[in-house]
């Protein structure tokens, strides 16, 4: 199976940690690095972030977290928007 990449947002609740959306990079490594260093947030994430984005990797059907940045709710809106705008391209543009 090949590798894929993929952006998960999670949110915290009070009954713990919600996946509410997942974007599909698809299984170029570095195309899926440079969207997910154009998100905004910060790095430092800890346990009172209630927003967060992961970069995983699946690999033979076993997922890997690479990266996580958590976000303010307008940072999630701004991401959302940038990841659908650079997977567009990305679909519909081939060079």
């Amino acid at each position: 199976m090949d590798t894929q990449f993929c952006l998960i947002i999670t949110l915290k609740t009070t009954r713990g940690t919600e996946n509410i959306g997942r974007f599909h990079l698809g299984e170029d490594q570095e195309k899926a690095i440079a969207i997910f260093r154009k998100l905004k947030g910060t790095t430092d994430v800890s346990e009172t972030n209630m927003l967060s984005i992961e970069f995983r990797e699946t690999k033979e059907e076993l997922p890997l977290n690479l990266k996580m940045i958590s976000c303010t709710l307008e940072e999630l809106a701004e991401n959302c928007k940038l990841i659908t705008k650079e997977l567009f391209k990305a679909y519909n543009v081939r060079v």
